[in-house]
């Protein structure tokens, strides 16, 4: 679904299997961001298909972290002539140790994924646009946010969600970390918000309201 220009979201909206949403960045950039889970990926790349965008078009696959039902699906391009997998070198370290170990929980074996592109904090191009990484540990050690200043959009991965916040009770999580992440975040001029599961926000109102109830409402909790 194209949800504004040069930026496509595919939302995962099955009650009954847990997957991530996914978001395609256009143009000159041609990033897939977060996979998902490599059994979805066929059904992913087929909605994408149906709004144009062949799977030559992608350039990049950028990882918000490790987790399975984010990162699996990057095993399916690796290897792929022209593609560019990237992750944070703090999640290639966390996913080397305990986190490759979370895929036996859900009954996967962890992929075996090269790294093309070890993401760090600050500035980063992609494809002639000039894009932000922020680290925002709580959810895991190395997750990433994805700003892109020019449209002010804003892909937070599994920190934040709408009305609601990622897990910090997993290996390598902490609640801590997670609040400080999200407050790091809401200092940001953002009009898309496009974050790893439940719904999407169009409008700086909107995002604003959202920071400030998790804030207010959901920080007590943690």
């Amino acid at each position: 679904m194209k949800f504004a220009e040069d930026i496509y979201a595919y939302d995962w909206t099955s009650p009954f299997e847990n997957n991530c949403n996914s978001f395609y960045i256009g143009g000159d950039v041609g990033a897939l961001i977060d996979p998902g889970l490599t059994m979805f990926l066929p059904e992913l790349l087929t909605k994408m298909e149906k709004d144009g965008i062949k799977r030559s078009d992608i350039k990049y696959v950028i990882n918000t972290h490790s987790h399975p039902d984010h990162f699996e699906g990057s095993e399916d391009f690796d290897g792929d002539d022209g593609v560019t997998i990237a992750l944070h070198e703090k999640e290639m370290e966390f996913f080397d140790d305990i986190g490759g170990d979370m895929y036996r929980l859900f009954g996967l074996n962890a992929p075996k994924v090269t790294i093309d592109l070890v993401l760090k904090e600050g500035a980063l191009d992609l494809g002639g646009e000039s894009f932000e990484v922020y680290l925002v540990p709580g959810h895991s050690p190395g997750s990433i946010a994805l700003y892109w200043p020019s449209r002010k959009a804003l892909f937070p991965g599994d920190v934040i969600f709408v009305q609601n916040v990622g897990r910090s009770d997993f290996p390598g999580g902490d609640s801590k970390l997670l609040k400080e992440s999200i407050l790091k975040l809401s200092k940001l001029e953002v009009d898309y918000f496009m974050p790893g599961h439940i719904g999407i926000l169009k409008g700086n109102a909107s995002v604003k309201d959202n920071f400030r109830f998790v804030i207010e409402r959901v920080f007590p909790y943690l």
